[in-house]
């Protein structure tokens, strides 16, 4: 079993930034696949950034170039660096785990919400 455990979300300006962490916990493939999606009363869920265990990462079209999302293998932890944040990138941000470098993210965190005012 792995869990995953998120923290840094909270409220921000415009343009301000906000850093994310996601530490995951358990049976921990060496090969896998950590992200990050987010999601808000009006939306499904939707991909933001998703980084495999080789650092090969993709993002959403909304958040490139001002999000970046990076991870400590040793400390099995995922980061979302949020720049340029904007009002419409307020949501319940959830961390993702999966065992694999393709397919359905396997193992969800609780959610942490960010509010971006403007």
């Amino acid at each position: 079993q792995v869990q995953l455990v998120e923290s840094g979300g909270g409220l921000v300006q415009a343009g301000g930034s906000l850093r994310l962490s996601c530490t995951a916990s358990g049976s921990i493939f060496s090969i896998n696949t950590m992200g990050w999606y987010r999601q808000t009363p009006e939306k499904q869920r939707e991909l933001v950034a998703r980084i495999t265990s080789g650092h090969s990462t993709n993002y959403a079209d909304s958040v490139k170039g001002r999000f970046i999302i990076f991870r400590d293998n040793a400390k099995n932890t995922v980061y979302l660096q949020m720049n340029s944040l904007k009002p419409e990138d307020t949501a319940v941000y959830y961390c993702a785990y999966r065992a694999r470098l393709y397919g359905d993210m396997d193992v969800w965190g609780k959610g942490t919400l960010v509010t971006v005012s403007s």
